[in-house]
């Protein structure tokens, strides 16, 4: 009598979401990833536990505000910055420029590599991860995390400065021919 082979849990998964869809969607490595994900956030709640840190009943609206943009600003410059391609570079393939210091890739290779790939070209995706990490730090090591936190907060607030800047400038020109004229001659004096 021949021995069925045992089932792994990636062909568990793959045989559970045979069928959903014709093109080629790395469906179990998706799984991996989540399974890495709630792995993670358990370790860093029995991490705070065995610290004997105490989970907040509420996060503070300022802690909130802060963590949401530090959020923001991480997720991006991981999924988007030119600097950053270096960690993404295994995983994606260069299209073009993207917007003030952002690069536009797209995902390559199958399977966990593919996963990972569109988890780091997603800023969205990746901002549950971030946050993530941004909340848990604050259970575990809260000046730090605030600390951190605080820096990419303030990277954000200061790209949405330039940006305003830049549009004024550029709606400057706009209303008036001779700006761009008048702006040139007074930045070589």
């Amino acid at each position: 009598m021949a021995r069925e082979a045992k089932p792994t849990p990636v062909s568990v998964v793959e045989d559970a979401v045979a069928g959903y869809s014709d093109e080629a969607i790395p469906l179990a490595a998706y799984a991996a990833v989540l399974g890495v994900y709630g792995a993670a956030f358990a370790g860093a709640l029995l991490a705070a536990r065995a610290a004997g840190r105490e989970l907040p009943r509420r996060l503070p609206a300022g802690d909130l505000v802060v963590f949401g943009t530090a959020t923001h600003k991480l997720s991006r410059l991981l999924a988007k910055g030119k600097v950053t391609s270096v960690l993404r570079a295994p995983f994606t393939e260069y299209e073009r420029r993207g917007g003030p210091a952002e690069v536009e890739e797209r995902p390559r290779g199958s399977g966990f590599r593919r996963a990972i790939a569109e988890l780091l070209v997603c800023p969205y995706c990746l901002d549950q991860w971030v946050a993530t990490g941004f909340v848990s730090g604050a259970v575990v090591a809260p000046r730090v995390t605030r600390l951190v936190a605080g820096v990419f907060a303030t990277g954000a607030l200061a790209d949405f400065l330039q940006l305003a800047y830049r549009a004024g400038q550029q709606r400057n020109v706009a209303d008036d021919p001779g700006a761009e004229a008048h702006a040139a001659v007074r930045g070589r004096s």
